[in-house]
């Protein structure tokens, strides 16, 4: 049974499997109440949005500094898909 972490989280289960496989607690937290909602559906866009390697260095540093990720101004392009994509 998954251990209940509160109001802020509405998915205990799916929360605490994405924590194991790496998620950070920002993201396990988004996806979980994500899918929670009836009136979200994040898998519904999955695989549509362009490839962090298609995208400039230029789109990448944007969408790092939308989502508040440090350090990013000293990061070249492959260094910028590794923080995206482990954030």
């Amino acid at each position: 049974m998954a251990k209940d972490h509160g109001k802020q989280i509405k998915k205990d289960d799916t929360y605490e499997e994405l924590r194991k496989k790496g998620a950070s607690k920002e993201k396990a937290a988004r996806i979980a109440n994500a899918q929670a909602n009836p009136h979200r559906h994040p898998s519904e866009k999955g695989g549509r949005a362009a490839k962090y390697e298609d995208r400039s260095k230029d789109e990448l540093y944007q969408k790092a500094k939308d989502i508040g990720i440090k350090g990013r101004s000293g990061m070249n392009k492959s260094e910028l898909i590794n923080a995206l994509r482990n954030h």
